[in-house]
């Protein structure tokens, strides 16, 4: 459970760095108390990974005789990751409108919005992914902590810097990462 509590917290807050969740954290925070934005985020993150790792446990267990080839397949994911991350992500104008026009509790405004964003989203799939071959309990907390603590770090340097953090170096540091986590997975799928 440690091993997959400790490798699900630093893959998705890597995964989280320069992701529009950031961005949407950092508009909330300029609205409502960050605390009520931190929870907000804590709960819809929770959900949606429950779900994730959820799906992720039933294909590891479904496919478990072929772990090394889920190994590679997670490998080559996680390269996609890379990519993605190294392209980009970006609030639209949309969506950084309803993070300044929600109405309603703080709370639920930011719980219902990142739950939504989060759907399909690189850290949901890379959650899914790490729950193929690592236990779901510890990838669960793990990944939501991950997520928590880049959105957190995002409102934090919002509040105090009064701007993004420097996004290509965080993007590509993050792509980095996916590319070593990638390849490591690739490498041990093939070696197995």
């Amino acid at each position: 459970m440690w091993d997959a509590l400790l490798i699900s917290t630093v893959v998705i807050f890597v995964a989280e760095l320069g992701d529009k969740s950031q961005l949407m954290a950092m508009t909330f925070a300029t609205r409502y108390r960050a605390r009520d934005v931190i929870i907000g985020i804590t709960i819809a993150t929770a959900v949606v990974h429950l779900a994730s790792v959820g799906i992720g446990a039933a294909i590891g267990e479904a496919f478990g005789d072929y772990q090394p080839a889920i190994n590679i397949a997670a490998g080559v994911a996680f390269l996609l990751f890379a990519a993605w991350t190294l392209r980009g992500d970006e609030l639209t104008d949309e969506e950084a409108d309803k993070a300044r026009t929600s109405q309603g509790a703080a709370i639920l405004a930011v719980g219902i919005a990142f739950f939504l964003a989060e759907l399909g989203d690189k850290t949901m799939l890379a959650t899914i992914t790490l729950a193929t071959h690592e236990g779901w309990f510890g990838t669960w907390i793990g990944s939501t902590i991950g997520m928590v603590a880049a959105d957190a770090l995002a409102i934090g340097a919002g509040i105090l810097i009064g701007r993004q953090l420097p996004e290509k170096a965080v993007r590509y540091a993050a792509t980095a990462a996916f590319v070593v986590f990638g390849v490591l997975l690739i490498w041990q799928g093939a070696t197995a």
